[in-house]
Formats: C-alpha cells, sequence, structure tokens
C-alpha cells in the first residue's frame, strides 16, 4: 500500500488550506469543489485532495483539474489518517477539514476566517447546517440547491453577536488555527476510518486553553452521512467501537459528558444581562454551564464533578471543584443565584438531605432547578407488566440510580424540606396507539384523577424558589402589625440587615399594609437603636412618600439629622411639624446660623 502525490500548486502562502477526503461519491465531490470555487475569494486559499482509492471515477476527475493537490492513495486510509496526510502538506496557516458531500455557501470562509481570527484564544470555529449532531443543525425548508444558496445568503452576514462557545465542533467543516495543530499534534487515528476524532479533537483544543465558536452567522449544505449510507451495520459498529476507544482514552462518555441541557437553561428567569452565580451539581464537562455563559454572558460559572477528566475540561471556563454534594460544601452560604441538579438526585444516597443542606447556600430567592426521571413513565409501567425491570446503561432504569421518584413523590421530598414555592413542568415523548391503550386500560384500574397524565411524563422538571427568608418576613411583619411586637420588630432588622434584596423586598412589602408609614417609623427606630444608621433614612424616606406631611415621620427624620450633624437638613423637615414641642422647637433653635 502507498501513496502518490500528484500536481502540487507553487503559489504565495494561502490563507487556508482546505483538505477533503474522497472515497467514491463523485457527484458530490464535483458539487463541493465547484462551490468553493464560486463562492471563495481566488488566491486565499489552497485545495487538498486525499483520494482514498475511489473506484467511481473519481480519481481521473480529479486528475484533469488544473487548482488541486492531490494525494492519490491505493487504499483506503480513512478519515483522520488522510485529514493528517494533507495537514502535513499544507501550506496556510488556517486548516479546514471539509467533507466532500458539503456545499459552501456565499461569504462562508470570510466569515469563518473573522471569527477565528478575533481573539488569540479562539482555537476553531464551525457553521451552522441542515443536517450534524451536537446542535449544530437548523430548521431549513428548501427545496433545491438554488433556494438553499438564497436561505444561506440571508444568514451569512458575519455578527460576532451569533458566534456561541461550543465544548465540540463536527468534523464536517473545521477550521483550525495551524498552531494550534503544531501544539496538540494530529487526529488520532485510533479513531479509523472515522468518527469521534472530531470529539477527540474538540476536546484536545479545549484542554489546550482554547476556545471553540460556533458561528451561526455562517451556513453550509451538509448532504450528511454520505460515504457510510451504504453499510448502515459497518456503520453502527463502528460508531460503537469508536465510542469504546473514546472512553478508553478520556475516562468518559462523550456524548453523554457533552450534553446541553437545554430544558434546565430554559428554567433561568433572570434577566439576560444581570450578573448571576450558577452552580451546576454533576457538571460533567461542562456543556450547559458553557450554554448559560453564552445566554447570559456576566454568569459566573461553577461546577461540582467527581470525573477527574471531565471536571479538567470544564475547568477551562468554570471554577470546578471534586466535592461531595452530600458533605459539607465549601462555597459560602447566600452564595448561589441558581443551583442545578440535572438528573443528579436519583444517583444520592440521601437526596432528601442533600435538598434541605443546599437551602444555605441559595440567596434568598435563589433557586433549584431540577430534572428527574419519573418511574411512573409507561414504559416502565408496560415492563413491569411484562416482567422486565431491566437495569439499562441509560433511561429511567439507569443501573446507576439508587431513588427512583413519582411526581408525587419527588413534591413530597422538596416540600419536607421547607420549599414552600414548587413550580413543576414536564417533558413527554411521542405516544404509540399501543401505548396509549395500555395508559387508558390503566388508567380505568385507578381512581388517581392525574393517572394518564403523569404516565405520559417522562421527566419533571422544577424550579424551586428559596423563599426561607422570604416567608419569615411575611410572617414578622404581620406579627409587628397586629400586635406591635418588639421581638418581631428586633428579629426582621437582622434579617434584612444580611442581605440588600432583602431589605428591599421588605421595603416593598410593607406598602402593602394600611397602616405602612407606623411600620416604617417602627423598624426605622429598631434600626436606629441597633446603630444600623444606612438603613434609618431610607425607611423614613419611604414612609414620608405615603404621607409627607406626617409629624411623627418628620421628627425622626429631623431627629436622626440632628444627631449626625446635618443641621440646617434636620431644620428644614422639623418645621413642617405642626405640633411643635419644646424638645422640636429647641432642635430648630439650635440649628440657628
Amino acid at each position: 500500500m502507498g501513496q502518490t502525490q500528484l500536481k502540487v500548486i507553487n503559489q504565495s502562502k494561502p490563507i487556508t488550506s482546505i483538505i477533503i477526503l474522497t472515497h467514491n461519491q463523485i457527484e458530490y465531490t464535483k458539487l463541493c469543489i465547484e462551490s468553493i470555487r464560486k463562492y471563495t475569494e481566488k488566491d486565499t486559499y489552497e485545495i487538498i485532495i486525499i483520494d482514498n482509492n475511489s473506484t467511481d471515477g473519481t480519481k481521473d476527475w480529479l486528475q484533469e483539474q488544473d487548482d488541486l493537490q492531490l494525494i492519490l492513495n491505493d487504499y483506503n486510509a480513512g478519515f483522520p489518517a488522510g485529514c493528517n496526510q494533507g495537514i502535513e502538506i499544507a501550506n496556510g496557516d488556517n486548516i479546514l477539514l471539509l467533507n466532500n458531500d458539503t456545499i459552501v455557501t456565499e461569504n462562508w470562509l470570510t466569515n469563518l476566517r473573522t471569527a477565528l481570527t478575533s481573539s488569540n484564544d479562539i482555537g476553531a470555529v464551525g457553521p451552522i447546517t441542515n443536517s450534524a449532531s451536537y446542535y449544530q443543525t437548523i430548521p431549513t425548508s428548501y427545496k433545491s440547491i438554488a433556494d438553499m444558496h438564497n436561505f444561506a445568503s440571508s444568514l451569512n452576514v458575519s455578527n460576532p453577536a451569533k458566534w456561541e462557545c461550543r465544548l465540540k465542533l463536527i468534523g464536517f467543516c473545521m477550521l483550525i488555527k495551524r498552531e494550534v495543530i503544531d501544539k496538540i499534534g494530529l487526529l488520532d487515528e485510533r479513531f479509523t476510518p472515522g468518527n469521534y476524532e472530531d470529539d477527540d479533537y474538540s476536546f484536545r483544543i479545549v484542554q489546550e486553553g482554547y476556545k471553540l465558536l460556533l458561528c451561526k452567522d455562517t451556513f453550509i449544505h451538509h448532504f450528511g452521512g454520505a460515504s457510510f449510507k451504504h453499510v448502515s451495520n459497518e456503520y453502527i459498529n463502528l460508531m460503537t467501537n469508536n465510542a469504546k476507544k473514546f472512553i478508553q482514552k478520556w475516562g468518559f462518555n462523550s456524548t453523554y459528558s457533552s450534553m446541553i441541557r437545554f430544558e434546565i437553561i430554559n428554567l433561568i428567569d433572570s434577566p439576560q444581562l444581570e450578573p448571576i452565580r450558577v452552580l451546576e451539581v454533576g457538571c460533567a464537562c461542562g456543556a450547559t454551564l458553557l450554554e448559560i455563559k453564552n445566554q447570559y454572558p456576566n454568569a459566573e460559572l461553577y461546577g461540582i464533578e467527581l470525573n477527574a477528566s471531565e471536571a479538567n475540561i470544564a475547568g477551562k471556563f468554570a471554577n470546578v471543584e471534586a466535592e461531595d454534594v452530600e458533605m459539607k460544601l465549601s462555597y459560602p452560604e447566600s452564595f448561589f443565584d441558581y443551583m442545578i441538579f440535572a438528573d443528579v438526585l436519583q444517583h444520592l444516597h440521601n437526596p432528601w438531605q442533600v435538598v434541605e443542606n443546599v437551602k444555605k447556600y441559595l440567596k434568598p430567592n435563589g433557586k433549584l432547578l431540577i430534572s428527574l426521571p419519573n418511574v411512573m413513565h409507561y414504559s416502565v409501567l408496560r415492563e413491569l407488566l411484562d416482567g422486565k425491570w431491566t437495569y439499562r446503561d441509560a433511561g429511567i432504569l439507569d443501573r446507576r440510580h439508587l431513588r427512583f421518584f413519582t411526581r408525587q413523590e419527588m413534591l413530597k421530598m422538596l416540600e419536607d424540606a421547607g420549599y414552600t414555592k414548587i413550580e413543576i413542568g414536564a417533558t413527554n415523548l411521542p405516544v404509540n396507539e399501543i401505548d396509549a391503550k395500555l395508559i387508558s386500560d390503566l388508567a380505568a384500574l385507578t381512581d388517581y384523577a392525574r393517572f394518564e397524565e403523569e404516565t405520559k411524563a417522562y421527566q419533571y422538571l422544577f424550579r424551586v424558589h428559596n423563599l426561607q427568608e422570604y416567608n419569615r418576613i411575611e410572617q414578622l411583619l404581620k406579627s409587628i402589625n397586629e400586635f406591635h411586637s418588639i421581638e418581631a420588630i428586633d428579629e426582621l432588622a437582622d434579617l434584612i440587615v444580611s442581605n440588600d434584596s432583602l431589605f428591599t423586598h421588605t421595603r416593598n412589602e410593607i406598602f402593602n399594609y394600611p397602616d405602612c408609614q407606623n411600620l416604617f417609623n417602627m423598624i426605622a427606630i429598631s434600626m436606629y437603636n441597633k446603630k444600623l444608621y444606612d438603613y434609618v433614612l431610607p425607611l423614613l424616606q419611604d414612609s414620608l412618600s405615603v404621607n409627607e406631611q406626617d409629624d411623627d415621620t418628620l421628627y425622626n427624620i429631623g431627629y436622626v439629622l440632628y444627631q449626625s450633624g446635618e443641621f440646617e437638613i434636620a431644620r428644614s423637615y422639623l418645621k413642617k411639624i405642626r405640633d411643635k414641642d419644646e424638645h422640636v422647637m429647641s432642635m430648630i433653635g439650635t440649628t440657628h446660623p
């Protein structure tokens, strides 16, 4: 076996070396190369073709072209090794790995290069498309190549706001800086003939400290899997074997450990630009945290992950600790706006204790975002009825699960932990006719009104509010309002100075009481007696906004200002008091120049 290198084009150093592998499928190759010629700026690229022993006329057609550099193998070297052959002879300072079953579009390479060179820490970039894995696909409706180009033309306008950081890029079109390849080396040929080499390369780039960008301002067409469509069984076996190879190399499953939990991210209800502090328990490689950063650019990211390899990847962009959430955590109390438990609680020995313990790490009105599989799902019930209680490596009956929950038990766990505001949603799978009949038949055997609804829920989603302090504030305000309890006033004062948001919340709540002016004054006096002077005047100003002629409020403001040496300002309030006693007159007199 060997290779023949032909037609090395002598030219000045191009910006980009485009490397394409071919193995038959000549029509795809023609469309791809013709689109490059049409939609790529001349003299900014070179095309390197590695043919893996095509037998359909591809080699003859390639040799007729005068603008290609060719390597003609007399054997099928596979994708990783073939790409490496092309990289080794490439002249460009950027390397583009491009499948031959793609059609590139207007501005495609210019946009990708703009993103790649926008920062020194960008290692590789990729486009969106109509057919690819790992969230690079967008909905399309075009029916022809011409329609596709019109569709792409409207999208392909360079826009940094449409660049997103990702953990992985799919290798159908990946533009990589030469300096990155020089640091991390060539593609790993253990993944020959192909699949998972792009996962591996993505993680190696991130591990080196570079970022990967998905450029949603660049669309190209991808026919998708053209070289494997005629060997589907071989393709499945190849995917399975290479997935095992990846796990052996990295110590984690690429698919599961890089999932983006959009259903969890959608539960975040903060304004987009608000600074939020987020902890994900069991963050794996941090794909969900990274997407949170895309959507909430001012977010601080934290993670807990026991797998050292995964934690190393996530640690490149988040503060990741190898902690046991069932033990005391090292974070300050009242620290997080959100704590994420995405399919985690069912793996714990005592999830009931965990959801109670973590309250202390949530800010007042912080939230737990939780997903849990529903053991009452119809698929589980069917297996039970068929006598097939089978533990698997994934799904509701995952062999790693220690606990199993229905909706009622999930809610009970949260309510017993002291949470009073629990929002709940669900994700459902399609139900076929056979399963629909099973659900209906079983529903007829029970009086439980929610049976059909709950058996269709595959997974429950919870947004759980940490309202302990807020509930206590409400109780204290009622006690102060009804009984003028000095103890309640003192406790409230101590509580609301612990957090600015509690103070703001309390001030807003007081306005809801008919005797709010009196409440403001009583709490302000308590603050003054405790020497918490920064809180006194805001409360009194709130009181004055209710009735600016209230003598008690005017006196209190005047007295506080008088005691702090602000005599002239104090005088302006004291003079407004209608019924002035000797003490008031004395303070007014003292303030005369």
